[in-house]
């Protein structure tokens, strides 16, 4: 396979009191994908399918998002979530608790091989 990058992508979510790690990241995901109309498919002669996409998010606690319940967010292509300690988790001032924030970056490729095939 000859897989090639092609778009990279970025976002942020949030839960603000819900503490939800894995709405912070679903939110961070949206944030990434309904902020571009790619035609990138398209333009190199793939179906929406082919598109590989991996995503990257990254949350206080890695274990607390549900990655299997992220997967429906992407309309097309072939999702791979990986779930990582980064982002953020922000004390609340005037309550207890605290804001969940996740960033995301999601990358699409393609395995150019396919297109000379």
């Amino acid at each position: 396979m000859s897989k090639k990058r092609v778009v990279t992508q970025f976002g942020m979510g949030t839960s603000i009191r819900k503490r939800n790690y894995t709405e912070a990241a679903a939110r961070a995901i949206r944030d990434a994908l309904w902020h571009n109309s790619l035609n990138v498919a398209d333009a190199f002669g793939f179906s929406r399918e082919a598109m590989i996409i991996d995503v990257q998010i990254g949350v206080q606690q890695p274990d607390a998002v549900d990655t299997h319940a992220l997967l429906d967010i992407f309309p097309y292509g072939q999702p791979t979530i990986t779930v990582v300690k980064g982002g953020l988790d922000i004390a609340r001032q005037d309550k207890e608790g605290f804001t969940v924030v996740a960033n995301v970056a999601i990358v699409v490729s393609f395995d150019m091989e396919l297109a000379h095939a």
